[in-house]
């Protein structure tokens, strides 16, 4: 671990950024009186310069210090890439030639000119000792004009919003203090980041790591910064599902940038810090950082946060985050800074609809709500039994000129409303971009292998679709495309939507105030109505909540009360999340003592929060309590010292935390896979796949047994045996399908696994995901959610199968069922599937039009795929073209690194004479 920095060095640092602002000051500030014609032009050449770098970038530039290894590699990247000439080059070529410089002056002039160099040779040393340590490239917060280009032309950004600017501009990010900034949903939070993110990259050569909730988002933040590192000559890293190395590959040449959802993240953490590569982080930002406070995956947030806080104290956190009631306990935990801004760059008018009456909410009437309008739609008696909400009225208003987000409490809900509404829709809105809902239409069935949902069928020629869990990644891909380029005008969805990709709408309406039969909570409904208002292209978004009578008191609550609190999730479901804290904490040897765990402890949120969440127990009794639950599961062991008791792990404690399993699964697993490899069946891949299904879906499925059965005697003698070979003999499904009792002691736990099992390996050996959800009847979205928790699960056994020798076979064996869960299709579409985004029928697509590897695809014209394969928009396909690029450069760069190691003279080569002879 890192030592804090001293009080000299903190001393020595405050002394430079005084000399930095005095030394300009003086520069642009104090004019010199009667310089001669040669220092006067100095002299407006440096106000010059001075004043664009104001106009362009702002007065502050905070000024690290700089390795010598860094500024090399600054050399040479400007060597490359051309970089600006600086400030200080320009000063010292305008003093050389005022010095070769004849004038014919008097000799009081020459006097007061050597006066006036003397001065100046003094700041122009002061200069040179700042430039060695600064961050500045460029007037564009510090980066080169370059990355302004790039932002307007990736992103069509020209200028920041004011709050940007000022939050840029803070001293605690100049000097690189830990930071949480909390604004309305569409705000502009992320721009920041991204800008904070490059100035590590590119100005002070560090990696940086950006955690995102959801893998989507993650695929999504991979294809927009791959055309930046492509540009600006750094990596993009997907860590999502079964992608991803740890640890990451050490490059010498590039920084990477490693996009992680929050699982991945934490395991990343824990691989750097096992291979001593912590120090070379220098940035983690963390999207949604209110969800500390979301149950378990809040846990892992606060255990990889808590860890490079106490782990690196050169690694700057910046947390965008909801606005939270107790952000003040974020800020102690985190050490940081908080930035608040209630900006929206379109106007968000919030209304609730009571029977045909629409009220404006407004906090400051007495009842919160405000007299707006009644509803001007004339309803025949038969459409107003259909839609007594009035559902119909309120989306006709604005599409399909505009778009409109409409939140159902369930997913059926989805289904039947956008159903409902076509019904009562006008034969205009088939006409509305026609053509290009047909294309939709035939990109859906393909994705479906020939399969497309009849609701989707009918409701897509309106203009409309449904969005929820039950579609399938191509599917919801499909739909959120169309719906971003305003070929579909309104989304009937669950809440789910909300807190994934950004799909913004003209209009948000809210069905209920209810996900499923639980009353919204303030941030869920913040987050749905934040929505509303799509910057550049509305003046204003408007929200309208649903109610009925019964639920107008709750309803007033929900819309005027203050902020949610967050609190941790370490105790969370048993204390599942401290338990898993502990046991990496000690395989880590961050903390092999109880009281090298207790300072560990006093840096977590759950310390903060310890009067509140700590009732029954103190956090010391939790310790001790969950050092001896550790024990007694044979993951931890307690050896006696002289100075107190010694914290080891077992080699299932190693397992465990490096694999990332589930504590509550961990011994059960390990006893799964040393029984099945006492009589593997490799066949087929029916028992690694049963030995990979994962164990929390279980709950999840009910086995249909006629299916099972029918299934069960489709299967080799050889699977057959498998399937005996878990428990789950043939007699007992036969007599479950013929509805009869069954009386023997059977677990169940097994006989679902392996029902659940069955559906992967049909995936496994057809791969057309709508065929098998028939088979089975099950939803495709389930289907589709077995089959990406399998591939996940498959990784993280295969790491922990890596850290006991006993079960040694299972590496070489899981490596390749890991791929094939992953991607699920023939074999010759994998490599385009590898690019972040691209599903099954999107490589379908260009393997169909020539694009038939990476290579293809890296080096494709942006133009003329998105002219050869249908409904791929330029944009869509210029993202695509950067990411092949970047994964090609990233499988190049780790195969050079390899050649470099090979052909690297080792450390440690024996010198002539130094060898002692061999006895």
């Amino acid at each position: 671990m890192a030592p804090p920095p001293s009080k000299a060095s903190i001393c020595k640092r405050t002394c430079e950024d005084k000399l930095s602002d005095s030394t300009f000051d003086g520069l642009r500030d104090e004019p010199f009186e009667d310089l001669p014609s040669s220092q006067l032009q100095f002299q407006e050449q440096v106000d010059e310069k001075v004043k664009r770098s104001r106009l362009k970038g702002g007065d502050k530039a905070s000024t690290p210090s700089r390795t010598s290894d860094d500024k090399d590699r600054n050399v040479e990247d400007q060597r490359r890439g051309g970089a600006r000439r600086s400030v200080i080059a320009q000063l010292k070529r305008t003093m050389l030639e005022n010095a070769t410089a004849t004038s014919n002056v008097s000799r009081t002039a020459v006097l007061k000119e050597a006066v006036v160099s003397e001065e100046m040779s003094v700041a122009m040393q002061a200069m040179e000792t700042i430039s060695a340590e600064s961050l500045d490239l460029g007037p564009f917060y510090g980066l080169p004009s370059k990355v302004k280009d790039l932002m307007h032309k990736l992103k069509g950004i020209k200028t920041l919003y004011d709050w940007q600017e000022t939050c840029l501009t803070l001293d605690c990010v100049q000097q690189r203090r830990n930071l949480i900034y909390s604004l309305p949903t569409s705000g502009g939070k992320t721009l920041v980041a991204e800008i904070l993110i490059l100035r590590e990259l590119l100005c002070r050569k560090k990696d940086c790591l950006f955690i995102l909730p959801y893998i989507s988002l993650v695929q999504e933040k991979v294809r927009g910064l791959a055309s930046f590192g492509l540009e600006l000559d750094f990596m993009v890293e997907e860590y999502a599902g079964s992608k991803g190395k740890f640890p990451p590959v050490k490059r010498r040449s590039r920084n990477s940038l490693y996009v992680a959802t929050i699982e991945k993240a934490h395991s990343l953490v824990n691989s750097l810090i096992e291979s001593g590569w912590l120090e070379n982080l220098g940035l983690v930002v963390v999207d949604e950082l209110h969800m500390l406070g979301d149950g378990s995956r809040g846990a892992v947030i606060e255990m990889t946060l808590a860890k490079v806080l106490y782990m690196s104290k050169k690694t700057q956190i910046i947390g965008m985050s909801a606005t939270l009631g107790n952000i003040r306990d974020l800020q102690m935990f985190l050490k940081a800074e908080n930035f608040t801004n209630n900006f929206r760059p379109v106007q968000l008018k919030e209304y609730v609809k009571l029977n045909d009456t629409i009220y404006e909410v407004d906090p400051q009437e007495e009842n919160c709500f405000k007299f707006s309008r009644l509803l001007n739609f004339k309803y025949s008696s038969g459409m107003q039994k259909v839609d007594p909400d009035h559902i119909i009225a309120l989306v006709t208003e604005v599409i399909p000129t505009h778009s409109c987000l409409l939140f159902c409490p369930t997913k059926k809900n989805c289904e039947n409303v956008a159903v409902m509404i076509c019904k009562y829709l006008k034969e205009e809105f088939l006409l509305h971009r026609e053509a290009e809902k047909n294309i939709l239409l035939r990109d859906l069935q393909e994705s479906g292998n020939g399969s497309l949902c009849p609701v989707l069928r009918k409701t897509v020629p309106y203009g409309l679709a449904y969005h929820h869990s039950g579609l399938t990644t191509g599917e919801r891909k499909l739909v959120e495309e169309a719906y971003s380029n305003g070929v579909l005008c309104l989304l009937t969805c669950t809440s789910t939507l909300a807190a994934g990709i950004n799909l913004p709408a003209r209009r948000v309406i809210l069905r209920s105030p209810y996900v499923a039969t639980d009353f919204l909570k303030r941030s869920q409904y913040k987050q749905m109505v934040g929505r509303a208002g799509r910057a550049g292209i509305d003046t204003e978004g408007e929200s309208i909540l649903i109610l009925q009578d019964k639920d107008k008191d709750m309803a007033k609550t929900l819309v005027c009360a203050p902020m949610e609190n967050c609190y941790s999730n370490l105790l969370h479901d048993g204390g599942k999340g401290v338990l898993s804290l502990i046991l990496s904490l000690i395989g880590l040897k961050i903390a092999t003592s109880l009281e090298q765990m207790r300072d560990f402890l006093c840096g977590t949120l759950l310390h903060v929060q310890e009067t509140q969440l700590c009732v029954e127990r103190s956090l010391w009794e939790v310790l001790q309590q969950s050092i001896h639950l550790l024990k007694e599961k044979d993951l931890i062991t307690v050896t006696s010292d002289p100075y107190g008791p010694t914290l080891q792990v077992t080699n299932l404690g190693r397992a465990t935390y490096k694999g990332s399993v589930d504590l509550a699964y961990s011994d059960l697993l390990y006893r799964d896979l040393s029984r099945g490899l006492e009589g593997l069946q490799l066949n087929s891949f029916l028992h690694l796949v049963y030995l990979v299904t994962p164990y929390d879906l279980i709950a999840q499925c009910k086995p249909d047994w006629r299916i099972f059965f029918t299934q069960f005697t489709l299967l080799s003698v050889a699977e057959q045996s498998v399937s005996a070979a878990v428990g789950v003999s043939e007699s007992f499904v036969a007599r479950k399908a013929a509805g009869q009792t069954v009386k023997n002691n059977v677990n169940m736990t097994a006989v679902t696994r392996m029902y659940l099992a069955l559906v992967l390996f049909s995936l496994l050996k057809e791969s057309n995901l709508w065929r098998v959800a028939d088979r089975f009847q099950l939803s495709r979205g389930f289907v589709q959610m077995l089959l990406s928790s399998s591939s996940a699960f498959c990784s993280c056994v295969l790491h922990f199968t890596e850290e006991l020798q006993e079960l040694w076979p299972f590496k070489a064996l899981l490596s390749e069922l890991t791929r094939r869960l992953s991607y699920c299709v023939t074999a010759e579409l994998i490599p385009l599937m590898e690019v972040a985004g691209v599903m099954e029928s999107r490589a379908k697509q260009l393997y169909n039009a020539g694009y038939k590897t990476l290579t293809h695809l890296a080096n494709a014209d942006p133009a003329v795929l998105s002219r050869t394969i249908g409904n791929l928009y330029r944009k869509q396909a210029v993202q695509i073209v950067a990411s092949a690029k970047m994964l090609l450069n990233e499988k190049a760069a780790a195969l050079q690194e390899e050649v470099d190691d090979l052909l690297m003279v080792p450390s440690d080569l024996p010198t002539a004479g130094g060898a002692e002879p061999l006895l």
